[in-house]
């Protein structure tokens, strides 16, 4: 074993070569790692020694990845990610600390999560959170966490899931809004916000409570939660949103449920553990299913 970890590579040779790869250019990295342009130069030509292959193919002004640079590149970034990971949560602090890796989508993390983590953490005082707003199903082995809050169906390689809560909808409008409807159809004549991932949001709504549109597409089209809730502040159209994502503007009067006729999708959030590890993350995920039954993400 310590004759074959005598020819892994240096992690600063392989961070050279994951930045010459991502700018395309041995002197546009070496101004970012702080090396001259012969170091990086240098550190390349010594891995393509080691590996026996070319990495990089040299163009006037540029260079890019050969078969094998593309190769080993997601691996080499894979490590780098593995590396970091490990050193920082090595220095975490003192010896009775422990750090807790979570994954869950931006707009859930800053709007729902992020306000209820003082409190848990203050249960916790030993406690440090390692949080990643990575979206999409990724494999635990390139990309470790402790838990990741996943929206959609319970299906995650390598990963336990639980479930956390359905999601459901509610109509939004702007809190300065003149007069609010009383009956579904009486949206189809508003002006609308849609998500461009999902399309299918409000002619689903309509047809659900029984109201035929023609071209329930129109309005306006926005590819975040976060800015469709500034589109109705801003009094652009109604939305559809979840309700648990815009308590600080339903608080605030800043937004309105414009009518009581809730939508639940097909799709729930759900907690994922990497197997063989959910005994580590047990009191936090109970502390999430708490929250959710206190105060329901559907209310």
């Amino acid at each position: 074993m310590s004759l074959q970890r005598r020819h892994l590579p240096d992690l600063r040779v392989l961070q050279t070569f994951e930045q010459a790869a991502r700018h395309g250019n041995f002197t546009r990295a070496a101004e970012e790692l702080a090396l001259t342009q012969s170091a990086v130069s240098r550190q390349i030509r010594e891995l393509e020694e080691q590996i026996g292959k070319p990495l990089f193919e040299r163009a006037p002004g540029r260079v890019v990845l050969t078969r094998a640079g593309e190769d080993l590149l997601p691996e080499a970034q894979r490590l780098l990610r593995l590396a970091e990971r490990a050193l920082r949560h090595a220095g975490a602090g003192g010896a009775q600390e422990t750090v807790l890796s979570i994954n869950a989508l931006p707009t859930f993390a800053a709007r729902w999560l992020m306000p209820r983590l003082p409190g848990y953490l203050a249960q916790h005082p030993g406690l440090r959170i390692d949080l990643s707003t990575r979206k999409g199903v990724f494999d635990f082995n390139d990309s470790p966490c402790d838990l990741a809050i996943h929206y959609g169906q319970p299906n995650w390689p390598g990963g336990i899931c639980s479930y956390l809560c359905s999601e459901i909808m509610v109509p939004v409008i702007g809190g300065g809004a003149p007069q609010f409807p009383s009956a579904p159809a009486e949206l189809a004549p508003l002006p609308r916000i849609h998500l461009s991932e999902r399309p299918g949001l409000w002619p689903d709504w309509f047809a659900h409570h029984g109201v035929a549109v023609e071209r329930a597409g129109e309005g306006h089209w926005v590819d975040q939660i976060s800015l469709a809730i500034e589109a109705v502040k801003a009094g652009m159209g109604c939305a559809l949103l979840p309700r648990y994502l815009i308590e600080r503007e339903l608080a605030d009067g800043l937004l309105r449920v414009a009518l009581d006729a809730p939508y639940s999708t097909e799709k729930a959030y759900y907690l994922v553990t990497p197997e063989g590890r959910s005994e580590q993350v047990a009191a936090f995920r109970d502390w999430l299913i708490g929250e959710v039954s206190f105060r329901p993400l559907a209310d």
